[in-house]
């Protein structure tokens, strides 16, 4: 039932007829029910070829820009990519607004990991921005995937794999990557190849390749170990003589899981690999589906084979620990899984300027909290609302002592969890115990740094901050210099602690919490819970603030309670709409999106009539389901951009237009 928009009734608002006509809004972009924004795949050839840059989805374009890491990809010699093969794909994550979900899965050992792939069996997989905004902000690559198997996509391949239509393809797919904001392909032909068709498959591979690399900058294609030179699917679980041509073609090859360890130990010594081997990425089936090595609980014995050989590895499935786990234990298992696996994994870190802002949260949990108070009080999951992901880790000290690092959805400050250190310290430590919950590369200058926390009464906590000199690099053998940040602790609430640090010239590489007994030496359990960390440059708390510009509001649909007769009383009246605006998205952690009801021929009404309806994490927010008041009625929306400072802007910089509506049309109408 859709609105028209018509004259504004006053220089910043626009006036509505209310009409319940069909949602104008695609169904494959928008929730049919609820007008919501969703992510989706393509299905067919046709579907793919079609596609206009001018009819996707704006909701689907990941905001967050690839961020720098230190070691930068291209000098990781062993590399290790994520394949997020999901239950089909597209479930809580389509909605890339977020949703209530009660047990949702979510990733966020982020770390750990050089490059996401979402993985589904439909033609055109395009990664949900939620997922690349996530792996962005860790500088992690996320790949798309392209896969034809079966008869379909047999007959696909000879549709397109012919004279110069595979550049048709390729360019789309190009496009589309572009559009989305993500870094390229996983190319997976799974389906037998005419004569023709496999000849042109390398002329389609390095054509796509060599067109993602101008037009995404640092983008990868790779390729799936299916098909071989003579057009046969058979998986080889190795590079070989029959499937090099598809590795040269590309940027890399992605074996099947079923291998041996003589397949690894013969291709070392194979001579085209050309210096190559960090391009060659070794399969693991987390489901252990066939003979494989490893899997499951026990994935971390294939990938010590693989890290034998100098190979890259390629994890499918990781969600195992999400499927077939009890989903109540999740976090337990899905930190359990990673820690097995971490001796075999090569760290980065995010290289980022400052202001470095973290309050630790996943991207999902049981509230929202805004300054350790609830904002809603409900289940929710929005990959785009995830921070910069610490260290997670579970372990020993001496004797019966550990320490351990965990997101608890419990008492966060911003978002959906906290970051929870917790142990034992036994008698015998009489040090601190270091918990290390950063590694970082951070160019600072004059910084204001500043800590939310909350800790037992039978410790005290300080924090140490591990630094180098500016321009030196991470190699593994810089020396740190150690700062010591004193802070008091107090059990309950929140505690927040604010230091001037000079450290120009200098580089944040590792943020460490130091936790003390004190009293009495004996074993003592403890709990540590820190809400926010934040450094800030000094001088750009004097910037003048900027102001959200050009707030539109349009696609206004208007609906009735469900079931309900387009002229029943006593059923809910909901505006749906969608709100765009202009502001320099790189100054802020969200916006927050108010409404509130005007009443009367002069509304006046103060900022305690504010609800909020919900975050945007771009400047476009579709608003649906919202209860409205009868009509004639009018009501404001606004847009609060919410600073990595921390510093409330004033509200004449927030973006705000009146919406009236009536029922009838207007005289001159």
């Amino acid at each position: 039932m859709e609105g028209c928009v018509h004259q504004p009734v006053d220089l910043h608002g626009i006036h509505e007829v209310i009409k319940y006509l069909p949602s104008p809004l695609p169904v494959k972009h928008y929730d049919a029910d609820t007008t919501e924004p969703i992510s989706c795949s393509l299905q067919t050839l046709d579907e793919l070829l079609s596609w206009k840059q001018n009819e996707a989805n704006p909701f689907n374009v990941a905001v967050v820009p690839l961020a720098a890491r230190e070691p930068a990809l291209p000098s990781c010699l062993r590399r290790t990519l994520v394949s997020h093969d999901m239950m089909g794909g597209y479930l809580d994550d389509r909605f890339v607004q977020g949703t209530a979900a009660e047990a949702p899965y979510a990733f966020y050992h982020w770390q750990y990991i050089d490059i996401f792939n979402y993985f589904t069996h439909n033609l055109v997989s395009i990664p949900p921005a939620v997922w690349t905004n996530a792996a962005h902000k860790h500088g992690v690559l996320v790949l798309g995937t392209f896969i034809t198997e079966w008869a379909d996509g047999a007959a696909t391949c000879e549709a397109f794999l012919q004279e110069e239509r595979y550049r048709e393809v390729a360019d789309k797919l190009v496009e589309m990557s572009s559009y989305y904001g993500f870094d390229g392909w996983l190319i997976n032909i799974e389906n037998t190849l005419t004569d023709a068709a496999v000849k042109k498959t390398p002329l389609f591979l390095r054509y796509l390749t060599n067109q993602m690399h101008k037009q995404v900058p640092g983008s990868m294609v790779l390729w799936y170990d299916s098909v071989i030179e003579n057009g046969a699917l058979q998986w080889q679980n190795e590079l070989n003589q029959s499937n090099r041509v598809f590795f040269d073609a590309c940027d890399g090859f992605f074996t099947n899981y079923n291998w041996t360890e003589q397949n690894l130990e013969w291709m070392t010594n194979y001579n085209h690999i050309n210096g190559r081997q960090a391009d060659i990425f070794v399969g693991i089936d987390v489901f252990a589906r066939g003979k494989v090595v490893g899997g499951m609980f026990q994935t971390h014995k294939a990938l010590e084979i693989i890290r034998k050989y100098n190979f890259s590895a390629a994890i499918f499935a990781p969600g195992w620990v999400y499927e077939m786990q009890e989903k109540s234990d999740f976090r337990h298992n899905q930190d359990r899984f990673w820690a097995l696996l971490k001796n075999y994994l090569y760290i980065h870190r995010p290289a980022v300027k400052l202001p470095f802002v973290s309050s630790f949260c996943q991207g999902f949990g049981n509230a929202v909290y805004w300054k350790g108070k609830h904002e809603t009080k409900k289940n929710w999951f929005n990959l785009s609302a995830q921070e910069i992901q610490p260290w997670y880790y579970h372990e020993q000290l001496e004797g019966v002592g550990w320490v351990r690092s965990r997101g608890c959805p419990e008492d966060a400050w911003n978002g959906g969890s906290s970051l929870l250190l917790d142990g034992l310290i036994p008698a015998t430590h009489s040090s601190p115990v270091c918990a290390k919950i950063f590694s970082l590369h951070v160019p600072l200058s004059n910084t204001l740094f500043s800590i939310v926390y909350k800790s037992s009464s039978q410790v005290t906590v300080s924090l140490e901050l591990r630094i180098t000199d500016a321009g030196l690099m991470g190699n593994g053998t810089e020396k740190f210099r150690h700062v010591q940040v004193k802070i008091v602790s107090f059990f309950s609430p929140h505690t927040s602690r604010y230091s001037k640090l000079d450290l120009q010239g200098c580089t944040l590489r590792e943020v460490c919490v130091n936790i003390q007994l004190v009293g009495e030496p004996i074993d003592t359990t403890f709990s540590c819970r820190m809400g926010e960390i934040m450094f800030l440059d000094i001088d750009s708390l004097h910037e003048a603030p900027e102001v959200v510009q050009d707030f539109s509001i349009y696609d206004i649909v208007w609906l009735r309670g469900a079931g309900a007769s387009p002229d029943s009383t006593t059923c809910c009246l909901y505006l749906n709409a969608t709100l765009e605006w202009k502001y320099p998205t790189e100054l802020v952690r969200h916006f927050k999106v108010y409404c509130r009801q005007l009443t009367g021929p002069n509304p006046r009404a103060s900022a305690d009539d504010l609800v909020v309806v919900g975050r945007a994490y771009s400047k476009l927010y579709r608003i649906t389901e919202l209860p409205v008041l009868e009509p004639p009625g009018q009501l404001e929306l606004l847009v609060e951009p919410v600073t990595w400072k921390g510093v409330p802007l004033p509200m004449n910089c927030w973006g705000r237009r009146s919406l009236s509506y009536t029922d009838i049309e207007c005289e001159n109408v």
